[in-house]
């Protein structure tokens, strides 16, 4: 039951506040008149303008570290009508209506604010939430038009004046900076502490809901800093896994080093390790096998992104939100690995995997959180993989320890008596 202290002080109702004028532009020129209903900036806010096409789900994609650095366009006309829930927390210390404790994108762009929410669950309105977290919101805005810009010309950078702000002399890019470091745990955290499997879980910018999924299939979560030198590591892990993030992955050098060195490392093995990845786990996967990426024209984030199985030919509606994806034509293809997933729309790769080895990743968000659980089965796959290659191992274990005694039965050392007198004087 939530009490009064979990609600913020003041709460502010957002339908008495007196509307301040505020301006969108696009850096291709086009600018949007709109009213502001989040943090009253003084000063120019830029960054990068995405669209997401979702319904519904908007705390869990503000607070999700792959829209780092961007300005969020909702298409849905209507947002805010459930209000914000309080920070509430499940068994394994994860939140639960949230993807992380902050807010990563840098402005949201709506049509119609609800100003007015209704829902048992919200503790303040999505204006309220804004303004504590110093995020700029705009209402107002013709988002069909916006949409239909970023569709055909492809994303670009945006600025958002509120009141009497002044433009900035150059607007910031978040693509040319290292997102994933940001957004990173600095050392390791250890979630559901005594389960059967231990699971690296390379922080690149990690969903809640991915460690969640691991935890409740059995699985003690490391979640280990996006740089993390295995090669350093003694930690006996029984599988290695690539979250989702933002940004350009070839910012991320060093996890891709890193992951081309458990690729060699687990390939040369009779019984190697599995490794998955989700969204940037895919993109740097595939650059540590060889694979190159590029940036799509406007990218593919929403709740409702058709993915086709490439093995199956089934057709499953997936979570999405990247900008960048591999190149997977038949000249670009790496030997032995082979496409998993494609997009409907658009063709875009949608996951890879290894054609022999317990290696593969997707594009998509298996985890959801918003969104469909047409692909959650990825993570029981994943975890009955671990337990598999764990029973080889155990067994190549016990029949290398049968070998050693066998050996030793046929071969005994003989033991030499030795005597040793003293002569006295």
């Amino acid at each position: 039951m939530l009490s009064l202290k979990t609600l913020p002080k003041p709460l502010v109702l957002d339908h008495l506040l007196v509307p301040v004028p505020a301006t969108f532009t696009l850096k291709t020129g086009q600018t949007f008149k709109g009213t502001s209903f989040g943090a009253p900036l003084t000063e120019s806010v830029s960054g990068e303008v995405v669209f997401t096409t979702s319904l519904v789900g908007y705390p869990e994609s503000m607070t999700d570290p792959s829209y780092k650095g961007q300005i969020l366009v909702f298409t849905q006309p209507l947002i805010g009508n459930y209000g914000i829930p309080a920070q509430e927390k499940d068994e394994f210390g994860l939140f639960k209506h949230f993807e992380s404790s902050d807010i990563h994108v840098k402005a949201i762009i709506v049509c119609d604010y609800a100003k007015k929410y209704s829902h048992w669950r919200a503790v303040e309105s999505l204006g309220e939430w804004c303004a504590r977290h110093n995020i700029p919101a705009i209402e107002g805005v013709d988002t069909r038009a916006v949409v239909t810009i970023l569709r055909e010309q492809g994303s670009t950078l945006g600025e958002i004046l509120i009141g009497d702000a002044k433009p900035a002399k150059e607007l910031e890019d978040p693509n040319k900076r290292n997102l994933v470091a940001e957004v990173s745990v600095k050392q390791k955290q250890i979630y559901n502490k005594g389960a059967e499997f231990k699971i690296a879980l390379i922080d690149c910018g990690a969903k809640q809901n991915i460690i969640r999924c691991l935890c409740k299939r059995g699985a003690e979560v490391h979640l280990v800093p996006w740089d993390h030198d295995f090669s350093k590591d003694t930690t006996k892990y029984n599988g290695y896994f690539i979250s989702n993030g933002p940004g350009n992955p070839e910012y991320c050098d060093k996890t891709i080093e890193n992951l081309r060195y458990l690729l060699i490392r687990e390939s040369a093995k009779a019984v190697p390790t599995p490794i998955f990845g989700i969204c940037m786990g895919n993109l740097l996967l595939a650059s540590a096998a060889g694979f190159e990426t590029y940036k799509l024209p406007y990218g593919n984030r929403g709740h409702n992104q058709p993915a086709i199985n490439l093995k199956t030919n089934q057709c499953v509606i997936t979570s999405q939100n990247h900008g960048f994806a591999i190149r997977d034509s038949d000249d670009k293809m790496v030997p032995g690995w082979e496409k998993y997933f494609v997009n409907a729309n658009d063709g875009s790769n949608e996951g890879i995997r290894h054609k022999t080895l317990p290696f593969a990743s997707v594009q998509y968000h298996p985890e959801a959180k918003a969104g469909p659980h047409d692909t959650e089965y990825l993570f029981d796959e994943y975890m009955e993989t671990v337990r598999e290659y764990n029973a080889l191992k155990q067994q190549q274990q016990q029949e290398s320890t049968q070998a050693e005694k066998k050996i030793s039965v046929q071969n005994p050392v003989k033991k030499i008596n030795v005597t040793v007198t003293s002569s006295s004087s």
